[in-house]
């Protein structure tokens, strides 16, 4: 099986997964980030079953220069904070809590036809396309 029907299967299974947990619902989403308000807590155990699933696999790869599939695994060598990556983390976590949507499940609800998500997709790949070819 190639890689890119593997790396299709799986962002298949994940959109399934972001649908079935609520991520792609904005007021979900908001529901759990606004906790002086109604708070919803069942993202949690969405977070606790990406931790659960994924912990392990991090673990048992973490020394390993090629993936299972034998790519190479190309980690950043940098690892020092920066202002560049605490704007960056900023800006993601303020339009995460204003929409109530991050990258991944804004791919996933694109089916839904909802005008925001249009709004918000464009929105973000003017933001990438402004960090490409304005801020070095």
């Amino acid at each position: 099986m190639s890689d890119k029907i593997i790396s299709l299967v799986s962002g298949i299974i994940f959109g399934i997964g972001l649908v079935i947990s609520g991520m792609t619902n904005p007021e979900k989403v908001i529901g759990f980030l606004s906790i002086t308000h109604n708070w919803d807590a069942s993202l949690i155990f969405v977070m606790g079953g990406g931790i659960i699933t994924a912990g392990p696999f991090f673990y048992l790869m973490r020394n390993r220069q090629t993936s299972s599939l034998g790519n190479q695994i190309d980690l950043p060598k940098k690892q020092k904070l920066d202002k560049k990556i605490i704007i960056g983390a900023s800006l993601f976590g303020v339009g995460w809590g204003l929409v109530g949507l991050c990258p991944g499940p804004a791919i996933a609800a694109i089916a839904t036809f909802d005008p925001i998500i249009i709004v918000f997709l464009l929105s973000m790949a003017a933001g990438v396309l402004v960090k490409k070819n304005i801020i070095k």
